[in-house]
């Protein structure tokens, strides 16, 4: 038996299935309809875990010349318009320039829309911080703000923001500050770090820092209340943080830990301290998003690179660990659940190639796209667009985040040329039950 080969992220190589298996794949491509990933057939099973109903295809990326600087397009198969709405190299206004290597949103976890969606924030690659409005993409203003700063859930005029020292409530239009906690014997404050975001009513987020023995400890803190909760011992925790954050609900703190083995591990805490859960299996899941789930429970919705579940997207219920299988393996990097608006969505990031995923008939049939699934686990998912990106680097994933009404998602790009400069476009998404 041939030995099947390995990505580089350890993931197998479909091209190692064989040549039987890769032309009935190649005699099932189709253009799919609109928008929509088409009504809901019989149900086709794979590989054993969650199913897609609307059974969808493999489907070839034609070539598309990148589109110049605010301009519209449409996706040739799916027919959803997009935007480009970054210049790397550029200058889009008299104060604001980017980058001629990058000039691109934060990361897929990070909200890019204010609460109203009037302001688009970049990050990366502009020296700070670019404002754009949030419908047009025309620039609006810049600020230099080095610190981590994010965008209140609720209050659209607001972000909030981590010092070394203290946090924050800043209004980017009147460059204001206001302090809202400036802690006595804690030094070396952090959002996370980087990965923190503040519960979905914007009134709890979760604190990294060293306390006055210089030990790392995490703990949330109510910006409403102005109320420190219990200190969680970081630095007793097997291996290194990698971040701590609130859950959607505020309820709950998860830490997320490197052991010496490279395996990666979650702790998950009562915003009082106290453990509730241990996720000993490797990245089960990661670079994912927290959510409120149907039932109201905190749930977090990322890839897992474990078994029973290697390379599928998974939920996973944050009390007591139970899992939800939502997809296929298949080539899912990040998720995203900023559309707090529009429950019961995540927005993933596909990256891999059409020669790896034809090639592989029990995995999820996407590469280099975005898609929109249920967190019920029916499988209903929409596809959106072509990413046109090929990943060579960190700064040129995906990274897609959706607006807060899901009507809009943002994601990188190289536009296929590895180590060319990286632009952010965003996606129009029509929903069939939005109010016009």
């Amino acid at each position: 038996m041939r030995r099947q080969s390995r990505e580089p992220d350890g993931r197998p190589d479909p091209g190692s299935t064989s040549a039987h298996v890769r032309g009935i794949l190649l005699c099932v491509l189709v253009l799919l309809p609109v928008g929509l990933a088409g009504r809901a057939t019989e149900v086709l099973p794979l590989a054993g875990s969650a199913a897609f109903p609307s059974r969808p295809v493999v489907v070839s990326t034609p070539a598309m010349p990148r589109p110049r600087y605010l301009e519209t397009v449409r996706d040739p198969v799916f027919g959803t318009s997009f935007t480009r709405v970054t210049d790397p190299g550029g200058r889009m206004s008299r104060t604001m320039a980017c980058d001629a290597a990058l000039c691109r949103h934060r990361y897929s976890s990070t909200q890019a829309w204010n609460a109203d969606q009037s302001l688009l924030a970049i990050t990366n690659g502009c020296s700070g911080m670019c404002f754009l409005d949030g419908r047009t993409y025309e620039p609006l203003f810049h600020r230099p703000m080095d610190e981590d700063c994010k965008w209140h859930p609720t209050r659209a005029q607001e972000m909030v923001c981590v010092y070394d020292d203290r946090v924050t409530l800043w209004s980017p239009q009147k460059d204001e500050h206001r302090v809202v906690y400036w802690p006595d014997g804690y030094w070396d404050l952090s959002f996370g770090p980087y990965k923190g975001n503040i519960s979905a009513d914007g009134r709890r987020l979760v604190l990294g820092a060293r306390n006055k023995s210089g030990a790392l400890v995490a703990f949330a803190y109510d910006l409403e209340e102005r109320r420190k909760f219990p200190d969680i011992a970081v630095s007793a925790l097997p291996g290194d943080n990698g971040y701590c954050g609130i859950s959607a609900t505020g309820r709950f703190i998860m830490c997320f830990q490197t052991l010496p083995t490279r395996t990666e591990t979650v702790h998950v805490f009562t915003v009082d301290g106290r453990q509730v859960q241990l996720w000993p299996e490797h990245h089960r899941p990661g670079h994912g998003d927290m959510a409120i789930d149907a039932d109201g429970r905190d749930v977090y919705i990322g890839i897992s690179k474990a078994d029973p579940d290697k390379w599928h997207v998974i939920k996973r219920r944050l009390e007591d660990g139970h899992v939800t299988d939502l997809t296929p393996p298949g080539y899912a990097s990040h998720a995203s659940v900023r559309n707090i608006g529009r429950p019961g969505w995540v927005f993933l990031s596909y990256e891999g190639t059409y020669d790896k995923v034809a090639e592989a008939p029990d995995w999820a049939p996407f590469y280099r796209e975005i898609v929109a699934l249920r967190t019920d686990g029916s499988g209903e998912l929409r596809r959106i667009v072509h990413t046109y990106n090929d990943r060579s680097d960190y700064d040129s994933e995906i990274h897609a985040s959706p607006s807060p009404d899901g009507s809009q998602v943002i994601w990188s790009s190289n536009w296929g040329v590895p180590g060319g400069p990286v632009a952010d476009y965003v996606a129009r998404i029509e929903w069939p039950d939005a109010v016009r």
